[in-house]
C-alpha cells in the first residue's frame, strides 16, 4: 500500500499544537469513559429501536389505518429528516455545544413518540415519523460526535465496538418488542411509540449527570442557505424514488421536475458550501480521500441495512405465516452476527492500529448475504433464512462504526462533528434511498406478478380487493388466490434483495480503495494530533511534479501527480556483504532524487517544442557512459521553472528557451550527484553536455555490549530538515549498508530490542564507501504487577513512569493479568506512578538490565 505523501490532506500523523485557540482534550479515566458511553448508549439504544420497532407493526398499523400504498412512507419518512438533519445536528453541536444538542435531540424524539402513538390516521403518522427522525439524525450523530471527542482514535475501535452492538441489540430488539406489543390484546401497535419514552428519559438524566465536556468556545455561524439546499436535494431525491412508478409514471413530467430540482438544489449547495463562513458540509471534506470513500461505502451499507430490516420481517410474516413475535426471533441470528464482529472487529482495531481489512471482508459478507436472500421462496426454511440473516450480520458488524473511526482518523480535531456527521448522513441517506427505492421496487413487481398469476390461473379476485391487507386478511384468502398473493410477494422481494447485490459490490470497492493511515494516539479536540491540511483552507492545486529549484547538494524530487512514495534503494557494500533489507520510510518521506515510474511528463528531447533557442546535449557520468532517465530543468534567473525534460537512453535531451539570456540548468537522478550550471543563450542552439558524478555510499556494523553483532537492528538515515532518506535492518553479521547516498550531512539512528536507540552525525562526499560502525548499550527494564490490597490484579490502570528531572518517559495501561512493562530505559532515578484509584508512586534506581517483580498495591484509605 503506498504512503501519503506530504500534500496529501490525509497526511500529518505528527502532533501539533492547536492554531484555533482550543483547550487540549481532557484525559478521560475507562471508568469515566464508561459512564459517558452508557448515557450514550442508552440513547442510541431508544433511538434504534425506534426505527425498528414499527417494521413487525407495519402490516397491522397498516390494516387499521388503511394506506397501503403509503407503507414505505411509515419508514422513509422518519429516514429522510434523520437524514437530511444529520449534517445541521454536528454543526448546531459546534455553535452551542455537544450536551445541549444531544439533549435537545432526545427531548424531540420523545415529543414525536408521543405523537406517532397518538396518530388517528396515516397522515399523522408519517409526519409524527417525520419528527421522530429529526431525533434520531441528532442522537446518532452527536453520539459518534461525542465519543471522538472523549477517546483517543487508537483506543476508539474498542468503543465504537460496543456503539455496534448497541446497534445490533435494537435491530432485534425493536422488531421482537413490537411483535410482542402487537400480540399483547392490553397494548396495541400504540406502544411501540410509547415504549421508547421511558428509556429516553432515563438516557436523558444520565447525560445530565456524566456528560462533562470542556467549554470550546467557537466562533462559528450557522450556514442557513447550506442547510436548506442539502436538505431540499435529499428530499427530491427521496420524493423521486418513492412515487416514481407509483404516485406518476417514470416516463412524466414529474419525474422531470423532480430530477431538475434535484440537479438545481445540488448546484445551490455547492456553491453555499464554498462561499460559506462555516459550511455544514466543508467543501474540504471531499478533497480527503478517507471521507470520499468511507461516505461512499455508507451509502451502499445503508441500503443494504435498511432494506433488510424493513422488507425481512414482512416476508416472515406475509409468506410464512409467522406472527409479529416470531419474525421479531427470526432476526435474532441477524443481531448475533453483529454482537459478535462489532465487539471484535473493535478491540482488533484498537490493539492491532489496522483497520482497512473489516469494511473490505463486511462488503464481502454483505454482498452474499443479498445474494442469499434473493434466493428465498415460499418454502424456505427458518433455519436457512436464520443463516442468511446471520451473513447480512457479519457484515454489517465489521463495517458500520469501522468507517465512522476511518473518517475521524483523517480528519481535524474542527473538522470532527463536521466528518462524523458527513458519513452518518450519507449512510442515512442511503438507508432512505434504501428503503424508498426498495418499495417502489417491490409494490411494482408486485402488482405485477400478481396480474400475471391471476391471468395465468384464471381467478378472480375476491370481492373488495385492490390492497393486500394484513397478514391475517392474506392467510384467510381462498387457496387458489392465496397461494398466487404468496408467490407474488415472494419474487417481488427476490427483485429487491437482487438490486442490493451491485451496490454492495459498489461498496466493496469503495472500501478496497481506502487508504489505511496510521491511528493516531490523540483525539486532538482541542488540537493534538491531526491531520494539518484538514484544518486549514485547501492549498492551491499543486503543479506538475519536476525536479526543484537549484541546490547542489540536495534536490528534492516530487515523486508523481498523487505524490505517492517511493522506497529508498539499499544495495550491499563493495565488499560483498550481504545488504540491508529495504523498507518503506517509517514517516512516509520520499527519499532525494528524479521520479520513480512517470512521476514527471516526458518530453521528446529531439524536437525542444514551445519556441525559443534551443539547449541540447548530452548527460555522461564520471565515467563516460550516457546517463538515461535524468531530470532536467531550465530556470530563469527570476527562479521560475521555464522548460523541463527527460534524457533519452543515450542520454541526449533538448530544452526551449524563451529566448537570449542567462539561465541555470539542473540535472538530477537518483545514482548521481545533482548537477546545477549556467547557461548563456544567444540567438543560435547552444550544445551543452553536462557530467553528473556518482552517490557515496554509507555502511557499517551495529554492535552491542562486548561486540556481540546485533541482527535485524532498524537503520534509519535522516538529512538535515529531519526527512527520512534511506531505511534498513542489518543482517545476521550486524551488517548494513546503503548505496547512493547523495553528499551531505546526515543523522544515523539505530534501534534494536533490549537496546537504547543511537543516534550518531554523519557526513558523506560522492564516490566512495563510507563506514560508520554504531555500538549499543543495553537497556534498562521495568515489570510489575499492580494489584488490590488483597492481592487481586488490577486491569485498565494507568502506569506512568517518570525521571528524576520530572520528565514523563512512558505510559501503560495494565492488561487482565494487571501487568505492565516499560523497557529500552537509560540507568538512573525513576518514579512509578499508578492511577485507577487513588494514586500511588514508588521510586526506584535502575542499573543494568533493570527491575522485574516492581509491584504496585492500589486501593482506597479505608480498604
Amino acid at each position: 500500500m503506498a504512503a501519503q505523501g506530504p500534500g496529501s490532506p490525509e497526511r500529518a500523523q505528527a502532533a501539533r499544537p492547536s492554531d484555533q485557540g482550543e483547550p487540549a482534550r481532557r484525559y478521560y479515566t475507562h471508568r469515566q469513559i464508561l459512564e459517558i458511553l452508557s448515557g450514550l448508549m442508552m440513547a442510541m439504544l431508544t433511538a434504534m429501536i425506534s426505527t425498528s420497532v414499527i417494521s413487525t407493526a407495519l402490516p397491522t398499523i397498516v390494516g387499521e389505518l388503511g394506506g397501503q400504498d403509503q407503507l414505505s412512507w411509515v419508514a422513509s419518512a422518519a429516514l429522510l429528516t434523520m437524514t437530511a438533519s444529520t449534517p445541521l445536528w454536528g454543526k448546531l453541536s459546534d455553535i452551542f455545544g455537544r450536551k445541549l444538542m444531544f439533549q435537545s435531540a432526545l427531548l424531540l424524539f420523545v415529543l414525536a413518540s408521543v405523537g406517532g402513538g397518538l396518530s388517528q390516521n396515516i397522515g399523522q403518522l408519517i409526519a409524527a415519523r417525520a419528527c421522530q427522525g429529526l431525533g434520531v439524525g441528532g442522537l446518532s450523530a452527536l453520539a459518534q460526535v461525542i465519543l471522538g471527542d472523549v477517546v483517543e482514535p487508537r483506543q476508539r475501535g474498542r468503543y465504537a465496538g460496543y456503539m455496534g452492538a448497541t446497534f445490533g441489540v435494537a435491530t432485534v430488539a425493536g422488531p421482537l418488542l413490537g411483535g410482542f406489543i402487537v400480540d399483547a390484546d392490553a397494548l396495541g401497535w400504540r406502544w411501540c411509540f410509547y415504549v421508547c419514552v421511558p428509556l429516553a428519559v432515563i438516557a436523558f438524566l444520565v447525560i445530565q449527570r456524566v456528560l462533562k465536556l470542556p467549554k470550546v468556545r467557537r466562533d462559528t455561524r450557522l450556514d442557513v442557505f447550506g442547510a436548506v439546499t442539502i436538505t431540499g436535494a435529499a428530499t427530491a431525491v427521496m420524493l423521486l424514488l418513492s412515487m416514481g412508478g407509483q404516485q406518476f409514471a417514470w416516463a412524466s413530467r414529474w419525474t422531470g421536475l423532480l430530477l431538475g430540482a434535484t440537479a438545481l438544489l445540488l448546484v445551490l449547495a455547492v456553491f453555499a458550501e464554498r462561499g460559506a463562513r462555516d459550511p455544514i458540509l466543508p467543501p474540504r471534506l471531499f478533497r480527503n480521500r478517507t471521507f470520499v470513500l468511507a461516505s461512499l461505502t455508507s451509502v451502499c451499507i445503508g441500503v443494504a441495512m435498511f432494506g433488510g430490516m424493513i422488507y425481512m420481517p414482512q416476508y416472515l410474516q406475509v409468506v410464512k405465516g409467522m406472527s409479529p413475535t416470531a419474525s421479531g426471533l427470526m432476526t435474532l441470528p441477524l443481531v448475533l452476527g453483529m454482537l459478535a464482529t462489532s465487539t471484535g472487529s473493535g478491540q482488533l482495531v484498537t490493539r492491532t492500529g489496522r483497520y482497512k481489512i473489516f469494511p473490505v471482508l463486511g462488503l464481502v459478507f454483505v454482498g452474499a448475504s443479498m445474494l442469499l436472500l434473493s434466493r428465498l421462496h415460499v418454502g424456505s426454511s427458518e433455519l436457512l433464512i436464520g443463516a442468511d440473516l446471520a451473513v447480512l450480520g457479519v457484515g454489517l458488524g465489521l463495517t458500520l462504526q469501522i468507517l465512522i473511526l476511518a473518517a475521524q482518523n483523517a480528519a481535524a480535531p474542527e473538522d470532527l462533528a463536521s466528518t462524523t456527521s458527513g458519513v452518518s448522513f450519507f449512510r442515512s441517506l442511503g438507508g432512505a434511498m434504501g428503503v424508498a427505492a426498495f418499495g417502489a421496487i417491490l409494490s411494482n413487481r408486485l402488482a405485477a406478478e400478481l396480474a400475471d398469476g391471476l391471468r395465468a390461473a384464471h381467478v378472480a379476485p375476491p370481492a373488495g380487493g385492490g390492497e393486500l391487507g394484513s397478514p391475517d386478511q392474506i392467510a384467510a384468502l381462498p387457496e387458489p388466490f392465496k397461494h398466487i398473493v404468496l408467490t407474488a410477494f415472494t419474487n417481488a422481494l427476490e427483485s429487491v434483495f437482487t438490486v442490493g447485490i451491485p451496490i454492495a459490490v459498489l461498496g466493496f470497492l469503495a472500501a478496497l480503495a481506502l487508504k489505511e493511515l496510521p491511528l493516531r494516539g490523540s483525539s486532538g479536540r482541542g488540537g493534538t494530533s491531526a491531520p494539518a491540511s484538514a484544518a486549514a483552507p485547501a492549498p492551491a492545486p499543486a503543479p506538475e511534479p519536476v525536479p526543484a529549484p537549484p541546490t547542489l547538494s540536495d534536490i528534492p524530487v516530487v515523486t508523481g501527480r498523487e505524490q505517492e512514495l517511493v522506497t529508498v534503494a539499499a544495495g550491499g557494500p563493495p565488499d560483498g556483504r550481504p545488504a540491508a533489507v529495504n523498507e518503506m520510510s517509517p514517516n512516509g518521506a520520499s527519499p532525494p532524487g528524479p521520479p520513480a515510474g512517470g512521476g514527471m511528463e516526458r518530453s521528446e528531447p529531439a524536437d525542444a517544442r514551445g519556441g525559443g533557442v534551443p539547449v541540447q546535449g548530452v548527460v555522461r557520468s564520471a565515467e563516460g557512459a550516457a546517463v538515461a532517465s535524468a531530470a532536467l530543468t531550465l530556470i530563469g534567473v527570476d527562479g521560475h521553472q521555464l522548460a523541463r525534460a527527460i534524457t533519452r537512453p543515450d542520454g541526449r535531451y533538448a530544452l526551449p528557451t524563451p529566448g537570449p539570456g542567462t539561465y541555470v540548468l539542473i540535472a538530477a537522478t537518483g545514482e548521481h550527484e545533482p548537477q546545477a550550471a549556467t547557461v548563456v543563450v544567444g540567438d543560435r542552439p547552444v550544445d551543452f553536455d553536462l557530467v553528473l558524478a556518482g552517490n557515496g555510499g554509507l555502511g557499517g556494523t551495529v554492535r552491542g555490549a562486548g561486540g556481540v553483532p546485533i541482527t535485524n537492528a532498524m537503520v534509519v538515515i535522516t538529512d538535515v530538515r529531519g526527512e527520512v532518506v534511506g531505511t534498513g535492518r542489518t543482517d545476521a553479521s550486524g551488517h548494513y549498508a546503503f548505496r547512493d547516498v547523495m553528499s551531505g550531512s546526515y543523522t544515523l539512528a539505530v534501534s534494536a530490542a533490549a537496546h537504547r536507540p543511537v543516534a550518531v552525525p554523519v557526513e558523506v562526499t560522492g564516490g566512495g564507501q563510507h563506514r560508520v560502525d554504531v555500538d549499543m548499550p543495553p537497556g534498562a527494564r521495568v515489570r510489575g504487577t499492580v494489584r488490590t490490597a488483597a492481592g487481586e490484579p488490577i486491569g485498565e490502570a494507568r502506569v506512568t513512569l517518570v525521571d528524576a528531572a520530572g520528565n514523563a518517559v512512558a505510559m501503560a495501561i495494565t492488561g487482565p493479568d494487571g501487568e505492565y512493562a516499560f523497557t529500552d530505559l537509560a540507568a538512573g532515578r525513576y518514579t512509578v506512578i499508578a492511577s485507577g484509584y487513588p494514586p500511588v508512586a514508588t521510586g526506584l534506581a535502575l542499573s543494568g538490565t533493570g527491575a522485574d517483580g516492581h509491584d504496585l498495591t492500589l486501593g482506597y484509605p479505608d480498604e
